[in-house]
């Protein structure tokens, strides 16, 4: 094969109208020819495409009755006549990354066809379900190594190809394939070998664990719904998921019918809250962690001694909300190391202080440093504050920081536990960022990225980085390292309403 590199990706088109509509791409395009005949020579020609990454693109014909002309589908899996699957991990990034041109992107099987599909064929396709045919894509996909499949769709089972439009149709479509050039771009040079650092633990603490399954017996002690004030922890799919199942979500206590259940999330509420709760008549479970219920107990303790307590941590948290609603008149929240050297208590000789327990714990450290410097009488808390998972957390992403090219957080944007990791991991001197899940990861970031440390804040489901993992290994060869450490074994038990 002449050009690039024998092992530099390349994309494979079957028209050369198609060709043309990717003259843009920097990545190289080979052209294959129509149907199956053809591909598989081209296949067979080029020597398998020399162990190259494949992209296969350019129009297919729509299945499902959701995806319409001009739609883009790219392959989640692509399926052989003769019950072959070749799987394409990678799909949710290049779907991600077309989604950011503005595009409508389906997300599913691909089916290739030995001929173009005619309305009966699409039928028996569509049932299996199957988004889009086409008559190449089976047959020019390696055994293994980076493959992905892009189809911007012409016809569908309502529009077939020979009617009226088809020509309009076609225009539109090329003019799509066009636009997509710079994501086949993106994925190309995404691909590549890489380590994987898995930094241990991750995701879900004892805390999450608890208040997830308070919900989940509250469901099927009480039924839907049940309400949760706030989210029960900060992750949006956790979320979503308990929302499938029967969970109402609402800010305040005010949305909930009166004699309804309520469970407090695992942020804790102030004693105000429990008191409107109480007031309305509402059956309450308290998911609050037992780790958060501590400092609340501090916090009070404090208090009835007319002690100023400074609270270390972020004032628009729920957590802190909550905290600073035991004793609104006692407790000054102090967010920096500059705040904390200009706080003026009512008495220099009576403070204390407490925090949150998703802090970084470098952070909350200078912070209590500078306190304790001002205040050498200041109390401090009887064990940290910082909750273990917490800590065990940031600990795990400086293991796994060094070499690094970047570190993935999974996480949603308001999780505290998980933003302190993408804190750790930059104080280390390494590039972070958090996502949501693995489509959040942009690919033009993993161009050249060779050392990957993945994490998960507390409130992430493990799930989540087994598919970033997943994701990944789309783009070529992988190697996951997993440090040996303790396993966590701290549980909570139940409140005594769903226990």
């Amino acid at each position: 094969m002449t050009g690039p590199h024998r092992h530099a990706p390349v994309i494979c088109v079957a028209l050369g109208v198609e060709r043309r509509a990717l003259r843009a791409a920097h990545t190289a395009v080979l052209r294959v020819g129509m149907g199956p005949r053809r591909a598989a020579a081209a296949f067979r020609a080029s020597g398998g495409l020399g162990g190259r990454p494949v992209l296969v693109a350019g129009v297919g014909g729509g299945l499902d009755a959701g995806v319409r002309p001009g739609d883009v589908v790219v392959a989640t899996e692509v399926r052989g006549p003769d019950g072959s699957v070749r799987a394409c991990p990678s799909a949710p990034l290049l779907a991600a990354e077309l989604r950011r041109l503005g595009l409508v992107v389906h997300l599913g099987p691909i089916a290739s066809a030995r001929k173009v599909a005619g309305r009966a064929a699409r039928r028996r396709l569509a049932a299996t379900g199957a988004l889009a045919v086409d008559t190449e894509s089976i047959w020019l996909a390696p055994t293994e190594g980076p493959f992905a499949v892009v189809r911007v769709v012409v016809d569908t089972a309502d529009r077939p190809l020979l009617r009226p439009g088809t020509v309009g149709r076609g225009v539109r479509a090329l003019r799509r394939l066009r636009r997509i050039a710079p994501a086949l771009d993106a994925w190309a040079d995404a691909t590549g070998a890489r380590e994987v650092r898995l930094a241990n633990p991750r995701s879900f603490c004892a805390g999450v664990e608890r208040a997830i399954d308070v919900v989940d017996r509250a469901l099927v002690k009480f039924g839907a719904p049940v309400y949760v004030r706030r989210q029960i922890v900060h992750n949006t799919h956790v979320v979503r998921d308990l929302e499938g199942r029967g969970a109402i979500f609402v800010e305040e206590v005010d949305e909930v019918p009166p004699g309804s259940v309520l469970v407090f999330a695992a942020h804790g509420v102030s004693p105000a809250v429990r008191a409107e709760a109480e007031a309305r008549g509402l059956r309450v479970v308290d998911a609050t962690c037992p780790l958060v219920t501590k400092v609340h107990i501090e916090v009070r303790r404090h208090s009835a001694r007319e002690a100023t307590v400074f609270l270390i941590g972020h004032a628009d948290h729920e957590e802190v909300e909550g905290t600073v609603g035991e004793a609104p008149a006692d407790v000054v929240v102090v967010e920096d190391a500059a705040a904390a050297a200009r706080v003026a208590p009512r008495d220099a000789g009576n403070v204390a202080y407490a925090m949150q327990t998703t802090l970084a714990v470098d952070e909350a450290t200078a912070i209590a440093d500078v306190l304790r410097s001002r205040f050498p009488e200041i109390q401090a808390p009887k064990s940290d504050d910082i909750c273990y998972a917490t800590t065990n957390r940031q600990r795990a992403v400086r293991d796994i920081a060094a070499g690094c090219d970047l570190l993935l957080v999974v996480g949603s944007a308001n999780s505290s536990n998980s933003l302190r990791l993408v804190e750790v991991a930059q104080r280390e001197g390494v590039p972070a960022r958090l996502v949501d899940h693995a489509a959040d990861i942009d690919l033009p970031l993993l161009t050249g990225v060779r050392q990957i440390g993945v994490t998960a804040g507390a409130s992430a489901p493990p799930t989540l980085v087994d598919e970033v993992v997943d994701c990944l290994s789309g783009l070529g060869p992988l190697t996951v390292v997993e440090p040996a450490t303790d396993p966590e074994v701290l549980r909570f038990t139940l409140p005594k309403e769903v226990s």
